[in-house]
């Protein structure tokens, strides 16, 4: 049985590596190995190289975030080969500014990993409908949206993390 890849996860903003952990703990719970990854404020550029020595030496890593964590993420599976991609409440544009959409997802067209998008419908971050259409840039995507959920995922947290773990799973 091949081994399951390790799961690291960044979180938004706002948060830290502590804001993650109901997140690590849960699929710790459902047997998978997972680390917080804490990022400097700042650009997602600037928290880049920090997301990547987090991840250094682990040949296939699963990597992640909420929000700002997994814009993180995406741009480094942008830019190198990882086992899979989980964006938790991707922030594709500003709360009223829908029209940066297409410039926050530029760069999907380059991740060549699988990826689970899980997103609230009521996130200001992100109208679904243009989530839909930055998904088609995708290689390869499971795209779940939740009604009455908003920027984060923590009212159906269990939900999402049993997505991740079959995700995980499912990546041979």
């Amino acid at each position: 049985m091949p081994t399951l890849p390790t799961v690291y996860l960044a979180h938004g903003a706002s948060g830290s590596a502590a804001s993650m952990k109901p997140h690590v703990d849960g699929l710790a719970a459902r047997g998978l190995s997972a680390h917080a990854v804490q990022l400097p404020r700042g650009t997602a550029e600037r928290a880049m190289p920090v997301y990547a020595a987090a991840i250094h030496g682990d040949p296939g890593p699963v990597i992640g975030g909420h929000s700002f964590g997994g814009r993180v993420a995406s741009l480094l599976a942008g830019e190198r080969p990882v086992r899979g991609l989980v964006l938790l409440s991707y922030p594709l544009h500003r709360p009223g500014g829908p029209e940066t959409w297409d410039a926050r997802t530029a760069h999907w067209a380059r991740i060549a990993c699988p990826v689970l998008i899980l997103s609230g419908e009521s996130d200001p971050f992100a109208r679904i409908p243009l989530l839909r259409q930055a998904a088609a840039r995708l290689a390869q995507h499971e795209l779940v949206t939740y009604p009455r959920v908003g920027h984060g995922i923590g009212p159906v947290l269990d939900d999402a993390l049993d997505r991740i773990d079959r995700f995980v799973r499912g990546l041979g």
